[in-house]
């Protein structure tokens, strides 16, 4: 793929994160290479490092820093050999950014779990967001934003083989008993889940099986893998997550959701993008047809993760994720 394929394939989602749309042309239009894009990426967060260091108030601080967490993940999208520490970048940046902008926010990490609790500790509901194949948290920090606006609590976070994990971890299909040590560690009764891509069956495996999950929304979600007819680079991404092709072939033969979404009882939206269309991946419509409490939205103008589509889908889903918890013990 030429690097003007990549950058043009990344916008969406990489404006969807929060970056900046003319700052991400900038820096991505001058690319010669697919290989240039992690090191292109890294320069930019560090550019954001420097203002934060410059900045002449510690709000204008945490946001550069909060900026150059987005950057510094979009740098792993290549999985190049600049990956592991792009990860630890974000990983800092965004540890520092909120210890000067929510000093209440809290670090929790368990057994194959890191991230952050964010939001009033009184709130009516947490919200765990969880990432997918090779996103983390520092992807969804606007989805995050939208829910504590709501006066929700947030945890986001990175599990086996995601973001600051990836180096050490792999992927692990039973995805429910993170979410139960997550819960546990929150010291919460009941939570709500926010999948996103992958980590839409990951949530929707989560609320079939652990009984504290009181609502759901998946976004970009698969309800069934097909490794045959997956892309190469998408088989590439499971296979380096996963530990080898073999463990990537058995972990896609275990994403299908058909026997569990007959069992979520929670409260369930799916959304979709209708111009969302992988080979070897079947959307969330199955999911929400077949969940006893399942609501589909799709967007036609949608692309995978609906970053495109933002105004569409994302303040619906805050609500849907507000009122399901709303009176819910925290």
């Amino acid at each position: 793929m030429t690097a003007a394929a990549f950058t043009a394939a990344q916008w969406t989602r990489a404006t969807g994160a929060g970056v900046d749309p003319h700052e991400y042309r900038r820096v991505t239009e001058g690319l010669t290479s697919v290989a240039d894009w992690g090191p292109s990426l890294l320069r930019t967060g560090h550019a954001h490092l420097e203002r934060a260091e410059k900045a002449e108030s510690s709000v204008s601080a945490g946001e550069h820093l909060l900026m150059a967490a987005r950057w510094f993940h979009l740098a792993t999208l290549t999985h190049d050999g600049e990956a592991q520490r792009a990860a630890a970048e974000a990983d800092d940046a965004l540890n520092r950014s909120l210890t000067l902008l929510e000093p209440g926010a809290r670090r929790v990490t368990g057994e194959g779990f890191t991230g952050w609790l964010r939001g009033p500790t009184g709130a009516p509901g947490t919200v765990v967001v969880v990432p997918g194949l090779d996103s983390a948290k520092e992807e969804f920090l606007d989805l995050a934003s939208a829910l504590l606006a709501r006066g929700l609590a947030v945890f986001i976070m990175d599990g086996p083989g995601q973001g600051v994990l990836a180096a050490t971890t792999t992927l692990r299909p039973d995805y429910e008993q993170v979410v139960g040590r997550v819960v546990d560690a929150l010291g919460i009764t009941r939570v709500g889940l926010v999948g996103l891509s992958l980590g839409g069956y990951f949530a929707a495996r989560a609320a079939a099986l652990e009984p504290r999950v009181a609502a759901v929304a998946t976004v970009s979600g698969p309800f069934r893998l097909d490794w045959e007819q997956l892309p190469p680079p998408v088989r590439d991404i499971m296979a380096r997550r996963t530990g080898g092709d073999a463990a990537a072939r058995d972990f896609a033969r275990q994403v299908d959701l058909t026997a569990l979404a007959p069992r979520i009882a929670a409260p369930l939206l799916v959304v979709d993008g209708g111009q969302d269309v992988i080979p070897g991946v079947t959307n969330g419509e199955p999911l929400a047809r077949t969940a006893p409490h399942g609501t589909y939205l799709s967007v036609p103008h949608g692309d995978h993760l609906l970053g495109n589509a933002r105004p569409d889908w994302l303040p619906h889903l805050a609500d849907h994720m507000a009122h399901t918890l709303r009176g819910a013990p925290a």
